[in-house]
């Protein structure tokens, strides 16, 4: 479920309408009619009332699995279905179930004409700039700065020693203590998800959170997108530089250093101590070991072990980098003696 300090819930959806609203039809005519949707959710977390959707084979096991009461799934894989859930057949399973979640789901909103609203929470020593905006329902930690201009969400909880700069947007997020957001940083806004269907292209609703554990720090105009439905989660003491892109739904483990100009893409998993050099690119739903150096412009397109440097388009181990370039440039200068 959403967490509710971010997200409002709108009414239940009937079964049919669902259908419906997404030109699906359901597989066994009989359950028409049989039921409400009163909640959006992965496959690994549905339940009574919950839909779910499966388009991709990697996740059969989480359907054969599921406790979702309805899923959105292709015709190919209705016999996967297991018996306790209502399969509603689509041909793009992904859009029927954003356009369902963007039906229950809305992100809250800045409630009424205050910049401050009057339920903010400030422990003691809270300082503010010119011009900032605080939503409602936010609580915020003793001896924090929030410079000029920046706008927090509805919700979010900040804590204690904090610095949010100048024109820095927070959303949907828990931050710890000691975290440094410097300018013009964009934490928990909408990460990229899109699916189509016959209608066109939709927006999948993002519906998690992010999480900056303790002493992180987050340097000027990076973005953090939130979860797609679970957390981004970034660990204690990690540093990211300058214009850093960090996708929905990664973990990024404890005392990471990201440089800047580097892209994460979304689910990707790093340990502890892992490195990136500035402009290093990462595809989505790849591991980075604990300890893993990834060099300056590497483009990581499998996961990389524990300990391990990478370098090069695509990465590979660097000293078979570097014996490679070396090879390639003695018989391209040979070649020109030639």
């Amino acid at each position: 479920m959403p967490d509710l300090r971010f997200f409002d819930v709108g009414s239940k959806i009937d079964l049919d309408q669902a259908v419906a609203m997404t030109s699906s039809r359901l597989n066994t005519p009989e359950a028409k009619g049989s039921g409400f949707i009163t909640a959006c959710a992965p496959l690994s977390l549905g339940g009574p009332g919950k839909a779910a959707f499966f388009s991709d084979r990697r996740y059969l096991t989480n359907l054969h699995r599921t406790q979702a009461e309805f899923v959105f799934v292709p015709t190919d894989f209705v016999e996967h279905v297991p018996s306790t859930s209502i399969a509603i057949v689509s041909a793009s399973p992904q859009a029927a179930w954003a356009r369902i979640a963007a039906h229950l789901y809305s992100a809250r909103r800045h409630d009424g004409d205050l910049a401050i609203h009057p339920s903010v929470r400030f422990e003691e020593g809270v300082s503010l700039g010119v011009g900032v905006v605080i939503g409602q329902d936010v609580e915020i930690g003793a001896g924090t700065r929030i410079e000029a201009y920046a706008v927090i969400g509805p919700g979010c909880r900040i804590g204690r020693d904090c610095q949010i700069g100048a024109h820095a947007t927070v959303y949907c997020a828990l931050i710890g203590d000691r975290v440094r957001l410097l300018s013009s940083v964009h934490i928990g806004e909408s990460g990229f998800g899109v699916a189509g269907d016959a209608r066109g292209l939709i927006d999948v609703p993002q519906l998690g959170r992010v999480i900056l554990q303790d002493d992180v720090s987050i340097g000027a105009g990076t973005c953090i997108d939130r979860g797609a439905y679970d957390d981004t989660v970034i660990g204690e003491a990690s540093k990211i530089d300058n214009m850093v892109q960090i996708g929905h739904n990664c973990q990024i483990g404890r005392n990471c250093i990201v440089a800047a100009h580097s892209g994460i893409s979304g689910s990707v998993t790093v340990g502890d101590g892992a490195m990136f050099g500035g402009r290093a690119g990462i595809i989505d739903h790849i591991q980075i070991g604990t300890g893993a150096k990834i060099a300056a412009g590497a483009v990581v397109f499998k996961d990389v072990a524990a300990g391990a440097m990478v370098s090069g388009f695509p990465a590979k181990p660097s000293r078979q980098f570097l014996r490679e370039m070396v090879w390639l440039e003695k018989n391209a200068m040979a070649k020109d003696k030639g």
